[in-house]
Parts: structure tokens; sequence; C-alpha cells
């Protein structure tokens, strides 16, 4: 495991700013999104239009993971996506979301999901998760990955490789006449090789016009979630794996969420739709 300290809030930049002729998510502003009441299974032309935001948002994150190094802040990364998103037409869907304040999520290290991007700079060895959502069309489209900075010990290198892995699995798990649980109990089957944890209580979720649906994707093997997949189904499965335990403890920014033990965790994320014999990616670059 890497000696690196602990990670400690930083200082957050001022708002950044979206031009006015981009088409805001209609939770901007408010304390929380409207409860969304539509169909888990979307007609064509709403795919399609996901395909257009998953595409925005995987290059965002792509040229933002082109400025990881150690001496680069979390907040440059957070800038580099947000123009790019705002130079495509798209709003970053997490500025604004429940009040989060960046354009995408920057996890390092010890912590699970939802990092804020700030001051905080990266270090040689670095392990750092890039989350970036993309809203244009009146769809969302979600994506992230887990990235190397400098020179990464051999573990970390590891978890990441194999959570990677662990998303690929359970892509290839997904078919239609199968309930959701089938993802978890492949993510996990595979994990539980490795002696990783498996974070239970963040999972992958229903989007479409809707940033969360409501639809619940867990990563480990949950009997209950019985929700049978269906051609038109969109969601994203992001399984975060860890280096110990799966427990996990909250900073006081409310956002932040960190591995109880402290120890490092890797996260990867699709978003895709259930084709008739498969599934299909629509956060591809």
């Amino acid at each position: 495991m890497s000696g690196q300290s602990l990670l400690v809030p930083g200082e957050l930049s001022p708002h950044r700013s979206v031009p006015a002729s981009i088409r805001r998510p209609e939770y901007v502003g408010k304390a929380a999104p409207a409860p969304y009441t539509g169909p888990e299974v979307q007609d064509a032309d709403t795919v399609e239009r996901m395909r257009v935001a998953g595409r925005i948002a995987a290059q965002a994150m792509e040229e933002a993971a082109k400025h990881i190094a150690p001496g680069v802040t979390t907040d440059e990364l957070d800038r580099v996506a947000h123009e790019f998103m705002c130079d495509h037409g798209a709003y970053p869907s997490t500025l604004g979301y429940r009040g989060f304040p960046k354009s995408l999520c920057s996890s390092v290290n010890e912590v699970i999901c939802h990092g804020i991007p700030d001051s905080t700079v990266l270090r040689d060895g670095d392990i750092v998760n890039l989350d970036v959502t993309a809203y244009i069309g009146g769809v969302h489209g979600d994506n992230n990955a887990t990235y190397l900075c400098g020179d990464v010990d051999d573990a970390s290198r590891l978890l990441v490789e194999r959570t990677r892995e662990s998303l690929n699995r359970a892509i290839k798990a997904v078919k239609p006449g199968r309930q959701v649980n089938v993802i978890g109990r492949v993510i996990e089957s595979y994990a539980k090789r490795f002696g990783y944890g498996v974070v239970r209580d963040f999972t992958g979720h229903g989007i479409n016009s809707s940033f969360h649906s409501g639809l619940i994707i867990p990563h480990y093997d949950a009997p209950h979630a019985t929700t049978v997949m269906q051609p038109g189904m969109t969601f994203t499965i992001e399984p975060m794996l860890t280096l110990g335990t799966h427990e996990y403890d909250m900073w006081d920014d409310g956002w932040t969420v960190v591995t109880k033990d402290r120890r490092r965790t890797a996260q990867f994320e699709h978003t895709l739709v259930v084709t008739e014999t498969g599934a299909d990616i629509l956060t591809l670059p």
C-alpha cells in the first residue's frame, strides 16, 4: 500500500459560470431535483440523444485526464472538463445538483466517490477518479474512470486494473430478461478473488432525462434487486472496489465519502442501454 499521507479538504475556487445559451437541468437553483415519474425504458430518440451526451461526457473526462500529473490541482481538472462541456453546448450535470459546487467529482486515493475539486495538489503515486456527467438535448450521460498519477505502487495499480475489469464483466452480464442483481453478483464474485471490498451504499442508477431516475443497480450480490432488464432500459454500472473495508465515513462537506480504514479505492462507470442481445455503451468518446 502507498505511504501517502491522508487527504484533507482544500480551498474551493469561485463558482464557474455556464453560458446562458446552454440549457440547464430542472434542478439547477433548487435544493433537490423533481422526482422522476417517467419510464425506465427509453425510446430510440432518447437513447440517441443520450449517446450524444455520453460522448461529450467521455471526451470531457479524457481531456481532463490528460492534465493529471504531480503538482496539478483537482480544481484545474474541473476547469478543463467544465470548459470542454460548455464549449460543446453541454451543461455539467453535477454543477448545482443538490448544491454540489463543481462540474466533476475528483476522488483521490481513499475517497470512494463525490470528492469536490479544490486546491488539493496531486502527488506522485496518487490514484484519482474523475466522474463526469454532461446534460444536453434534455438528457444526461454519466461516466467515470480512475487514473494513475506518476509512479503508482503495485497494489493500487492492480486495484485500478481489476476495478475496470469488474465493470467490463458486469456489462457482459447485461441481458434482457435477467434481473439486475446479476450485475452485482458478477462484480462481487470477481472482487472476492482478490480480497477486495465492494462498496454497497453507493450504486449504479437509472439515467435518462433524470440524472438519477430511482432505479438502483447494486454492485454486490443483492437478492432484493429483482428488477428485470428490458430492451431500451438505460442505467449506469459503476463498481467501487477497495483494498480493505467497504464501510465508509463522510466528510463534513456532506459529499466526500472516504473508506473507513482509509485504504485506497477505485471506480469505473459507463452509461448503457439494454439491447435485444446485451448492452450498448453510451459513454464512448
